[in-house]
């Protein structure tokens, strides 16, 4: 086997990788409809613009127990030529070339697996969906077997045998021994049930805007932004100059740095310094806590992370849509916006990130 790309993807404190090539689209978690007669592991469905997804939480399907959902999950679409399944992830971290002498197949658990060629049917253990492990800088990253978890999900969203033969026979067994061993628990099926009202408008606007038909919409123009949180207020910033968004880790102070230098954090093996970006806003300096979020960014040779409170959504503004900054705005430094847009039942600052970085005295392209 050759180097591939992978998706690499955190869930629960582990890292997985999916094969790219098998990867439609990844987009932030939207309210789902939980199915009664689905299986635990399909926690819902979705209408991705005019098409029904089921929606598996792998790490149930893995054999865990269920977590609470976050508004900075994502759903990573994986595509066949006939089917398409959701995959619930915490974060995707960025794509890696992976080469076939780095990855480790022979996994053995001393049990019984379902072989490659579809014997032992009768026999399957999670691993069936792990195709091996790989060392990927400081992390072990567990390669999902895409194939089967595209056939499983096949299975049991459909009423009737697929006519495939020995191999869909194979399945069809496997998959009836894995619906048995889905955790027990109440039959009451509630997407995310202890999410806060304003958490669950934002799973439904979610939804809503992936229902919407695209086919004759026009996307050209439209600027993709990252809408997040600072100090109460809603900012959004472009998605292309964003790598990723990270929870806060161990924090290693600066000494003798300017207030707006939080620290460094050892992201992956990668060094990445942090940054306040509210001294440039004219907001206050709320400092950093264990709730705040990274948002990693970069710019050519400059990689930063940027402290924030919350990251909302990811949205597609219309450029007719954003107006002036508003002259009665004064707690805002207006210099480093590019404008202003609604955003729910309130206006948001588009910033203006490349200049906040290079021009507003944030000199983290320097040795500190």
């Amino acid at each position: 086997m050759e180097a591939q790309d992978f998706i690499i993807c955190s869930l629960n404190n582990s890292i997985y990788g999916i094969e790219a090539s098998v990867v439609k689209e990844i987009f932030y978690l939207p309210e789902l409809t939980p199915v009664a007669e689905a299986p635990r592991d399909i926690v819902g469905v979705l209408n991705l613009r005019g098409e029904i997804l089921p929606v598996m939480d792998l790490y149930i399907r893995l054999g865990q127990q269920p977590q609470d959902y976050q508004l900075t999950d994502s759903i990573v679409v994986l595509n066949s030529e006939e089917f398409q399944v959701g995959v619930i992830v915490n974060q995707v971290h960025e794509v890696r070339n992976i080469a076939a002498n780095e990855i480790t197949t022979n996994l053995s658990y001393r049990r019984g697996m379902l072989s490659k060629n579809g014997s032992q049917p009768g026999i399957v253990t999670s691993g069936k969906f792990i195709n091996g492990v790989a060392q990927v800088d400081e992390d072990l990253v567990m390669l999902i077997n895409h194939q089967t978890l595209i056939e499983y999900s096949k299975l049991i969203n459909s009423d009737s045998d697929d006519g495939d033969g020995e191999i869909s026979a194979n399945s069809q067994a496997a998959a009836a021994l894995l619906l048995e061993r889905t955790y027990n628990g109440s039959n009451t099926r509630i997407f995310c049930p202890h999410a806060t009202p304003e958490e669950r408008a934002t799973f439904r606007e979610r939804a809503e805007n992936l229902r919407r038909a695209t086919e004759n919409e026009d996307f050209a123009g439209l600027i993709p932004l990252a809408v997040i949180g600072l100090n109460g207020e809603y900012f959004g910033l472009d998605l292309d100059t964003v790598r990723e968004f990270t929870d806060i880790s161990k924090i290693t102070p600066v000494p003798c740095c300017p207030p707006h230098i939080v620290g460094n954090i050892n992201l992956r093996g990668e060094i990445v310094t942090l940054v306040d970006v509210r001294g440039v806003l004219n907001l206050p300096i709320a400092g950093t806590n264990e709730a705040s979020k990274v948002m990693v960014v970069r710019m050519e040779d400059l990689v930063a992370g940027v402290t924030v409170d919350e990251v909302f959504d990811v949205m597609y503004l219309n450029p007719t849509e954003m107006m002036p900054v508003p002259a009665a705005v004064h707690s805002i430094n207006d210099e480093y916006l590019r404008g202003t847009a609604p955003y729910r039942e309130k206006m948001m600052g588009v910033l203006d990130l490349p200049k906040i970085l290079t021009k507003g005295g944030l000199t983290v392209d320097e040795e500190v």
